[in-house]
């Protein structure tokens, strides 16, 4: 009958690190494909308002984003506390937003230039002259295909 014997140093066997670069590389190209660019910096607090019956926009490359809110933390020092308009990644005026459309109409192909829709996200304690003001300007612009950015939940809590 055989015996067993135990080791008697308990050393343990190296790990092979032979296919640690495959799998570093295997998870690189991963997070390179997986991962997208965040396109803008958002300056304003962005606190959307509910709604119960909000609808996602089905071809977002048509979409364009004009944000309205008060400065984030960061930039009220330089900014100040008041609400204003990003278009972007800088502040403008509600007076800048018709050459903003026609700028980002140019930036487009001729066959989608009449079907952007600009999605206005609004910070939720935000005066609604801005929103009117901001209104207007596209209505120049003749941008008649809005949407209102809500975050889903039930509106009257």
């Amino acid at each position: 009958m055989a015996k067993f014997q135990k080791k008697k140093n308990g050393e343990l066997p190296a790990i092979s690190t032979a296919s640690l670069p495959d799998i570093v590389f295997m998870l690189l190209f991963f997070f390179m494909v997986a991962t997208t660019m965040r396109e803008t910096n958002v300056m304003v607090e962005q606190r959307l308002p509910t709604a119960n019956q909000v609808e996602k926009l089905q071809n977002e490359n048509l979409v364009m984003y004009i944000y309205a809110g008060s400065p984030s933390k960061r930039f009220r020092s330089q900014f100040g506390t008041a609400p204003r308009v990003q278009l972007n990644d800088k502040f403008a005026s509600v007076s800048d937003i018709q050459a903003f459309v026609l700028q980002q109409r140019n930036t487009k192909s001729p066959t989608v230039r009449n079907n952007l829709i600009w999605s206005l996200k609004i910070d939720q304690k935000t005066n609604m002259s801005l929103v009117s003001d901001i209104k207007f300007q596209l209505r120049r612009a003749e941008a008649y295909q809005i949407s209102y950015a809500a975050s889903e939940g039930d509106p009257t809590l």
